[in-house]
């Protein structure tokens, strides 16, 4: 009798012991940069651990100013995940001084990502004509497009798999998932946006490159293309010209910069204004953000430039 259970003893221990070893180590403590970044490790990581935020609300990326409790994060992290140098640049000196233990994983450059360069010249330029973005440099709000964020998930997984492999399966299914759910968001979103491709419109920051690029729209230019300068009334004046005689329909603002300037700019005008948040300033932080993000995007620019 013992020797015709051994084997199924054998069996049995076998099978178990990857849960049970996944179930003895504690999960990586893991760091993201913004809200788009975490909602979409939390979804990788989800039955595992919960992620931490670095910026929160609708910090802008471009000019975070890191407190202690941050500097904490990145030092016990197992795993740190941002865009990159080209989007989160406060954050390139705190990663360089990271330890040796972190894996430090910059989504931009990851297998599948689709990246275009910033835009500069024509409507895109700034009201200081030597404060242009620098050629050959590339926009980093990709995750303004589903199917970069697929990839970025498939990036996530791969890398959590390589410093907690007893939970190598989890993180694959999970990105899985999250890739499943992206293919049918994108389909969703295309058909909110269609027919929109020849309404003209102005936004208050270049944020949006990948978002319009996905779904043909058309944009006039931005307000502000440098976020670490302030727009000048020059800049002003030449775009309210343009608001009033180049067929706009619509003016979009962002949650993060003052809401005086877009107001000046757009007083006594015909244009609608709706708001465009690329960052989910008002979303709660997790693994529905991502997804909530794009849609109230779609839903606002769909109501602001439809007829």
């Amino acid at each position: 009798m013992n020797n015709r259970l051994a084997p199924i003893i054998l069996f049995l221990a076998a099978s178990l012991s990857p849960a049970l070893a996944a179930d003895r180590n504690p999960p990586p403590e893991v760091v993201a940069s913004i809200k788009p970044v975490h909602s979409v490790v939390a979804a990788v990581i989800a039955g595992a651990g919960v992620p931490e935020l670095l910026m929160p609300g609708g910090a802008s990326p471009h000019a975070y100013a890191l407190k202690p409790s941050d500097a904490r994060k990145l030092a016990n992290a197992r795993a740190v995940f941002w865009i990159g140098p080209e989007l989160e640049n406060v954050l390139q000196t705190p990663i360089r001084n990271l330890s040796t233990r972190a894996r430090v994983v910059a989504l931009g450059t990851a297998t599948g990502v689709r990246r275009l360069p910033a835009r500069h010249g024509g409507v895109w330029e700034t009201d200081d004509p030597d404060h242009d973005h620098e050629t050959g440099a590339i926009d980093g709000h990709l995750w303004l497009d589903p199917r970069n964020g697929a990839a970025m998930a498939t990036a996530i997984a791969e890398n959590l798999a390589a410093i907690d492999p007893s939970r190598a399966a989890l993180y694959h299914q999970n990105a899985g998932k999250f890739r499943a759910r992206m293919t049918t968001l994108d389909a969703e979103l295309s058909g909110k946006l269609r027919g929109l491709e020849t309404r003209h419109y102005l936004v208050f920051h270049d944020a949006y490159q990948y978002f319009e690029t996905r779904y043909g729209l058309s944009p006039m230019g931005a307000v502000a293309v440098a976020p670490d300068r302030p727009v000048g009334p020059r800049r002003v004046a030449e775009l309210r010209s343009r608001l009033e005689g180049n067929g706009v329909v619509c003016a979009f603002s962002t949650p993060e910069f003052s809401p005086r300037l877009f107001n000046a700019l757009t007083e006594g005008t015909r244009v609608k204004t709706a708001a465009l948040d690329d960052l989910g300033a008002n979303i709660p932080a997790g693994p529905l953000l991502y997804e909530t993000l794009l849609t109230r995007m779609a839903d606002a620019a769909s109501a602001c430039l439809r007829p």
